[in-house]
């Protein structure tokens, strides 16, 4: 009887390893810096949900090339400090292949130098264009460059008939770049920047800053650039304060629960973003449609919240490196130069084609314009 038992037990047991997907074969090994916690929350607890969830998929489907992807998140907090650690953590002593991320630019331009003397893949979801200009040999990025976002601003402020503008922006890498890059690009455009301000990334009441720019009777239009809670308090402040004019944001506004932080004031804010906010009023020929559709149904339907912007770059950034690897297999050089002729990509921010000469990989096709109405994000039809 034990033996007739011992035999169905191996039976069974031999049976269930049959029903068993084989085993990886090997594992790859990514870091990933973002800033899941603090002041940038907004960016990188998404971003971070979207490079997990990219990478189960990856892993449910047997891996890459028989290899299993083994995601190693680190929580900066946006803290370029912090980012500086991690970085160095993860190439030296965890040996990666590649790194994605950091969540800001701030703590990107701090790490780039320690990716290209790694000479490590380094697929950053900052958005400040001096990340990839000019061009660092391992280092890109999957946001759209902010230059495209201010020609996409003053284009449509032109059609406005605006010509005299206030700039404010938080005091961040992502801020100063934009910033820097309102002033250079304005005059292309016959736009004059009549009061340009910075405040600080952990201000909480903007009303005095309001306050001096409506003493400026020339103004008739503001551009707020930053990524921090700010965007949504200047909203407020400028509204309660009865100033009417249009106010423009960066791409950095790309996250509804801005819209629910500002309330009634976010109506009617304009800013420029990808196409995955109004994914569903897109038509079926857009080559975006089906991927977008399907990251907003997964990541909505897993983590019960709706998809940013910034969740998706951080998809872009790993559905692109998981590409590169196919290609390049476990080698850093050769998935940096996969990553850089890639071509015609589709992804969240865009359809990517990188060259030796441009690690951004999108063009100014990539944004739309969209604005607030009824709390909700709806594609700018003009005034």
């Amino acid at each position: 009887m034990k033996g007739v038992l011992k035999k169905i037990v191996l039976g069974s047991m031999a049976l269930c390893l049959l029903a068993t997907p084989a085993a990886f074969a090997g594992e790859i090994k990514v870091g990933a810096i973002f800033a899941v916690t603090g002041p940038a929350s907004f960016l990188g607890a998404p971003e971070a949900r979207s490079a997990q969830m990219v990478v189960d998929e990856i892993n449910a489907r047997g891996g890459i090339n028989g290899d299993k992807i083994d995601l190693i998140i680190k929580d900066s907090g946006a803290s370029p400090e912090k980012a500086i650690s991690f970085a160095k953590q993860l190439i030296e002593e965890e040996k990666v292949l590649a790194v994605i991320g950091p969540s800001t630019s701030g703590e990107t331009m701090k790490i780039k130098m320690i990716a290209e003397q790694g000479k490590t893949p380094l697929i950053s979801c900052g958005a400040a264009e001096v990340i990839v200009n000019p061009v660092a040999s391992y280092v890109f990025k999957t946001p759209q460059k902010d230059s495209f976002a201010v020609k996409k601003i003053y284009g449509e402020m032109k059609k406005m008939g605006i010509s005299k503008i206030a700039v404010v922006a938080g005091n961040t890498g992502f801020g100063k770049a934009g910033k820097a890059q309102l002033l250079k690009i304005a005059p292309e455009f016959g736009i004059k920047v009549v009061a340009a301000e910075v405040y600080d990334k952990k201000a909480t009441d903007l009303s005095a800053l309001v306050a001096k720019l409506m003493s400026n009777k020339e103004i008739q239009a503001v551009v707020n650039w930053s990524i921090v809670p700010a965007q949504a308090i200047i909203a407020k402040n400028m509204r309660q304060a009865g100033w009417d004019v249009p106010l423009f944001q960066s791409h950095g506004f790309g996250n509804i629960k801005y819209v629910k932080a500002a309330g009634a004031a976010a109506e009617g804010i304009i800013f420029p973003a990808g196409r995955l906010l109004v994914a569903e009023s897109l038509p079926d020929s857009d080559p975006q449609k089906a991927l977008l559709l399907k990251y907003k149904k997964d990541y909505e339907s897993k983590y019960k919240e709706e998809a940013s912007t910034f969740g998706g770059h951080a998809y872009d950034a790993m559905t692109i490196l998981a590409a590169a690897i196919e290609k390049g297999g476990k080698d850093r050089a050769r998935v940096r130069d996969a990553i850089e002729n890639l071509k015609n990509f589709p992804g969240t921010g865009g359809v990517f084609s990188f060259s030796p000469e441009d690690h951004n990989g999108l063009g100014m096709d990539s944004f739309v314009m969209l604005t607030v109405k009824d709390g909700k994000f709806v594609l700018y039809e003009g005034k």
